[in-house]
């Protein structure tokens, strides 16, 4: 199955010209096209690309069997739009990984109890395995990525959260002492390194607090951080850009609810984590980024042929709006 995926990265890349075409039109990123036929051209120890001004050109040693290639992935397609009918309760879905870990996977839990046939592969993972071809869905924020085309579901919102212990820390900066039982007018603060003498902060300020931070992917649209967030509401804050870095929202989140700091990130990620307290905004909700591109659905056309597809294409554009609902309602309240 390894070689058969990079097979089929190699011949989507030179029939559209470039490993961006492939990508959107496989369902995967351009950098995942790029890794499986580095990884042929290595099991077979030649080259099999090269690039041009008219884009990606077969090499002499791939030129001699690219006819067969393309042949057989002809006839693998139509076998596969064949086989699209007799598996009609399979949704394979690829999504920003992010969106899909604590937006997506959690609601699909109720959406399978009132569709039980209906079986999803998402990002690879899933009730049935990943199989060649284009995904059914793709669901993601970037506008030049592989549903920039899709309907919009709703425009993300970017705040700071933190737990309810250090969210409560800035309506009353002196909270903490006062669980611990110590001296309670010991005040929130930071110890200057050129004068070794501790700076008094007001409540509202982020002076003292650890900041979490996101590390960009190269396949992912820019996302608004704390120097983002600072620089459209100026609270106290040196050095915004130090602190612990995370590869994955979902993991940083758990760092928040651990205390081990702040965090800016999608609001529509943790409103439930919010309704049940296990999160709090230390500031008003108002005072937020939100972001120029919106979260977007593409469904391919042949899919659409299917109820399945059809049946959970408005679910999840009825929880989507009851999302951005949610949102709104926070943001105004």
């Amino acid at each position: 199955m390894t070689h058969l995926n990079a097979l089929q990265a190699l011949e989507m890349a030179t029939r559209e010209g470039s490993l961006q075409a492939a990508a959107e039109r496989l369902g995967i990123t351009p950098a995942a096209v790029g890794q499986r036929i580095r990884a042929l051209e290595k099991y077979l120890d030649t080259d099999l690309l090269l690039r041009g001004r008219s884009g990606l050109q077969p090499t002499p040693a791939l030129q001699t069997a690219l006819a067969d290639l393309r042949t057989a992935f002809e006839a693998l397609d139509r076998v596969t739009d064949t086989l699209d009918f007799q598996r009609s309760a399979e949704i394979h879905i690829v999504a920003d990984p992010d969106w899909s870990d604590l937006w997506l996977l959690p609601r699909l839990e109720a959406f399978g109890a009132e569709h039980p046939n209906i079986q999803f592969n998402v990002n690879g993972e899933g009730d049935v395995p990943m199989r060649l071809g284009a995904a059914d869905i793709i669901v993601d924020r970037d506008p030049f990525g592989r549903a920039a085309e899709g309907a919009p579901l709703y425009e993300e919102i970017f705040l700071p959260v933190g737990s309810p212990e250090i969210a409560a820390r800035f309506s009353d900066p002196r909270s903490i002492w006062k669980e611990v039982g110590l001296d309670h007018t010991l005040p929130v603060g930071r110890l200057s390194d050129q004068t070794r003498m501790w700076w008094h902060t007001e409540g509202g300020s982020l002076e003292g607090y650890p900041l979490l931070h996101i590390k960009p992917r190269a396949d992912a649209p820019e996302t608004p951080g704390w120097r983002d967030w600072l620089a459209r509401y100026p609270y106290d804050r040196t050095a915004p850009e130090r602190g612990v870095r995370y590869a994955l929202v979902k993991n940083a989140i758990e760092g928040v609810k651990s205390n081990a700091g702040l965090l800016v990130c999608g609001l529509s990620c943790i409103l439930d984590d919010l309704d049940r307290g296990a999160l709090s905004l230390p500031f008003p909700a108002r005072e937020s980024l939100v972001s120029p591109y919106p979260y977007r659905i593409r469904v391919r056309p042949e899919a659409l042929a299917r109820p399945a597809v059809t049946r959970f294409v408005d679910w999840i554009s009825e929880e989507a709006s009851e999302t951005k609902a949610r949102m709104d309602a926070l943001r105004a309240s």
